[in-house]
């Protein structure tokens, strides 16, 4: 499964601000990976093996995989799937991740969907993209209960550019069909870059939803013109104002630092300060905020001034383009 990058609107795809007021987030995938596979074993054992990790652990196919930490978002799926389907034989899963969590980038929700399209294959599941998202974030947020908002699975399932709305009720997600040069410079002027660490993602959601809840003016505000944003960024896509759009997520940013305490720091304000003066419009942290991934738009003839700006910070400059498939799933004959 494709990972992605948000331009916009991240944030207000999480309850309850979605819920009361709707939310807009427009993001696109890129050939970052989450890619799980799924083997029938000739036993009643079940197998997780994950490689980033280099972890590996077994269970009885009858047994509630308790969770104690260990690949626990694994095993939500599994639970599910062994609930809700029948399972013919024991079975063994790999999972492997182009990028760790905490990165910003949608990994852990990737890998989710990833899953849920492995045993969808498996067991021929009638199951749509949005059954799929829908399935991954019932599980990931409700289930288990980690904090995060909606957009994440929705990405991972669709794959590509899109505007995505989310209310109380439903998602719909707008495929956006753009021109393949506006593709082609926006691949071309945007700086990808891995400012280290990673970001705490719960904490600093906890105190978003808890902004929402207590009705905190700024906040809300903050997420208000974070929404309005997203639309107007969508617009300039589809029409190719790139420029306009680079200069929009510049103000996405100076609005998302309002939405919750943690959201950037020093370093990120001294990156983000670097390469505006080397020649970046706008750019963004790329989830909840805190560290892991950032983008930068930048000016055709200022490209290599920001990379070098970045670099100049420790940061670590990521090569990509950008993917316009989701869920891929196939069967292996041997």
């Amino acid at each position: 499964m494709p990972l992605r990058i948000s331009f916009g609107g991240g944030g207000t795809d999480v309850s309850p601000y979605c819920d009361l007021y709707g939310g807009y987030v427009i993001n696109a995938t890129i050939n970052r990976y989450a890619t799980v596979t799924l083997r029938s074993l000739n036993s009643k054992e079940v197998v997780i093996k994950s490689i980033d990790y280099e972890k590996t652990l077994k269970y009885d196919i009858d047994a509630f995989l308790a969770y104690d930490g260990q690949l626990d978002l694994i095993k939500g799926v599994i639970n599910y799937v062994k609930k809700h389907y029948e399972v013919p034989t024991g079975f063994e899963i790999k999972i492997q991740n182009d990028a760790p969590p905490g990165s910003g980038l949608g990994s852990s929700s990737a890998v989710c969907v990833a899953l849920i399209g492995a045993f969808k294959e498996w067991l021929n599941l009638p199951l749509t993209p949005y059954d799929v998202a829908e399935l991954a974030f019932h599980i990931e947020r409700i289930e288990l209960g980690i904090k995060g908002g909606r957009q994440d699975q929705y990405a991972a399932a669709f794959g590509g550019f899109n505007f995505m709305e989310f209310y109380d009720s439903k998602t719909i997600v707008n495929p956006l069909k753009l021109r393949e040069k506006i593709v082609h410079e926006l691949n071309h002027s945007l700086v990808v870059a891995y400012i280290g660490g990673s970001h705490n993602s719960s904490k600093i959601l906890e105190k978003q939803i808890s902004n929402v809840k207590k009705r905190k003016n700024e906040s809300i505000k903050a997420m208000h013109e974070i929404k309005k944003l997203a639309v107007e960024m969508k617009n300039a896509l589809v029409v190719g104002k790139l420029g306009k759009f680079g200069l929009l997520l510049d103000k996405a940013w100076e609005y998302k630092k309002k939405m919750a305490e943690g959201i950037t720091n020093e370093k990120i304000d001294e990156i983000y300060d670097a390469a505006k003066k080397a020649g970046a419009l706008g750019g963004k942290i790329s989830g909840a905020g805190g560290g892991g991934f950032m983008f930068f738009f930048t000016d055709i003839d200022r490209k290599y001034d920001v990379i070098n700006a970045l670099k100049n910070e420790g940061v670590q400059i990521i090569n990509y383009s950008f993917e316009d498939l989701g869920l891929v799933t196939w069967k292996v004959e041997r």
